[in-house]
């Protein structure tokens, strides 16, 4: 038996398998054992025979037996002339059949097992240097993180400048609610503040380490992950207009992205 394999990057499981005539009875069996090994991928898998033997036939004798005995009873019957030879039975399609040739199935998921091996020891391989592309990455964004932590208290003390400021130049010396003002500078430190962003941010990377770490199927996991990673790194952009935070924000944005085109990548 000949079994080629070839797997491909795909989110989901895809099988496209093409199987000698001879073999058509096992196609089930070898697709479930594609679907227990793999999770994802598109797998193009070709399976047939080395050596195309040449068809064994046999004639059914007793049935041509049969079909000779009736023509010529029927020919006496109704007092037909002519002569009922080996072209006349040689016509009854039914007296040809082809010979079963035995094979050890046994090879044949011996190799089919084999390659699914060897492809998953390439997968492997891919697999190292993705998490390793992926790692690099998070920790890059672990590091942006950090900076944007670092400046935090900078950019909040720098906003509640910014509004003493206009508050002084909107009032002068002029009498003014100071109740009111704390609400309004209490609200403004809330819609500016970003600690928690970044504290969910700090925790997601150690869920992503802690899924990396794990291995199996993982995929879907990063994924969603992710999805939660661009949803608190999107709030902290939109909270701040700190030329450097927005500068570090889009390029978490930009590891995040390549992480996710890796993710579709890993099962």
């Amino acid at each position: 038996f000949r079994v080629e394999m070839r797997s491909l990057n795909h989110r989901f499981l895809e099988i496209a398998m093409k199987i000698s005539p001879h073999l058509n009875e096992h196609e089930i069996p070898l697709r479930h054992l594609v679907k227990k090994r793999f999770a994802r991928g598109k797998f193009d898998v070709l399976v047939s025979l080395k050596e195309e033997e040449n068809p064994r036939i046999k004639v059914h004798r007793e049935l041509a037996r049969e079909i000779y005995n009736s023509l010529l009873s029927l020919k006496e019957e109704l007092s037909l002339s002519g002569t009922i030879g080996i072209e006349t039975i040689a016509g009854f399609r039914e007296l040809i059949v082809n010979e079963e040739v035995p094979r050890d199935t046994e090879l044949l998921y011996s190799a089919f097992t084999e390659a699914m091996d060897r492809v998953q020891d390439m997968r492997n391989k891919e697999g190292e240097s993705i998490a390793q592309d992926m790692w690099s990455r998070l920790e890059r964004v672990e590091q942006m993180n950090t900076q944007v932590s670092l400046l935090c208290p900078e950019v909040v003390n720098k906003c509640k400048e910014r509004f003493m400021e206009r508050l002084t130049l909107l009032f002068g010396d002029a009498q003014y609610d100071e109740n009111r003002v704390l609400q309004e500078s209490a609200i403004i430190a809330e819609k500016t503040d970003i600690s928690e962003e970044i504290t969910r941010i700090n925790s997601h990377v150690k869920q992503m380490r802690q899924i990396l770490s794990d291995g199996d199927t993982i995929g879907r996991k990063v994924e969603f992950l992710l999805q939660e990673f661009n949803r608190e790194v999107n709030t902290v952009a939109s909270k701040t207009d700190d030329y450097r935070i927005s500068g570090m924000t889009v390029e978490m944005k930009a590891e995040l992205e390549k992480m996710r085109e890796q993710a579709q990548n890993v099962q």
